[in-house]
């Protein structure tokens, strides 16, 4: 069991550094996001889907996610307007729904989750700094039960990639909304005197 433990321990460290080094490379960040998803799901233990959700100005998104699951459960969230991973990304909390059927929070969300076959689920806050925008990790497992301290402990490691990688997506966009607002403005000898 020990080892089991050392293992996935350095398997997640490998995962993390290897993030960080791709978050210094050339590349979009939306793709960087995927792979901190994919990453999660592949350290993870279980028969998990991840995505990340994004609240700019309380309005909701799903950036990136590894399978229909995550993202279906991400959209029933929006719907209800609320949920576990809306609920980490607005406090600032790590949420987790240990059994969809037996969870009481957010009953109708929680009921459609178990239907579509995510049992339980983990919500890990992203850190970010930019003004009107929080996210969360979402991780969604098959099984009810599914998270350890371990699992929890390893999950909020991908959390600071996770919101580098949300933070320079908003900061990028943010440039783009004001390089199209300024004019055109062409330098040199006016063609209309």
């Amino acid at each position: 069991m020990l080892s089991k433990h050392r293992s996935r321990v350095r398997t997640a460290d490998q995962a993390v550094d290897d993030l960080g080094q791709l978050l210094l490379r050339e590349q979009s960040m939306e793709d960087a996001l995927q792979e901190v998803v994919d990453s999660a799901k592949r350290v993870l233990p279980g028969d998990l889907e991840t995505s990340v959700s994004v609240l700019f100005q309380d309005f909701p998104t799903t950036v990136v996610y590894t399978d229909q699951l995550a993202v279906q459960c991400d959209e029933s969230q929006y719907a209800h307007g609320d949920g576990p991973c809306m609920h980490a990304a607005s406090s600032g909390q790590l949420t987790e729904v240990v059994d969809a059927q037996a969870e009481t929070r957010w009953r109708d969300y929680a009921q459609e989750a178990a239907e579509r076959g995510a049992l339980s689920s983990l919500s890990v806050p992203l850190p970010i700094s930019a003004k009107g925008v929080t996210a969360a990790l979402n991780i969604y497992a098959r099984s009810p039960n599914a998270f350890d301290e371990e699992t929890r402990s390893v999950a909020t490691r991908f959390a600071p990639l996770a919101a580098t990688a949300v933070t320079k997506m908003q900061a990028f966009k943010d440039a783009q909304k004001v390089a199209e607002a300024w004019p055109i403005r062409t330098v040199g000898p006016d063609p209309h005197p």
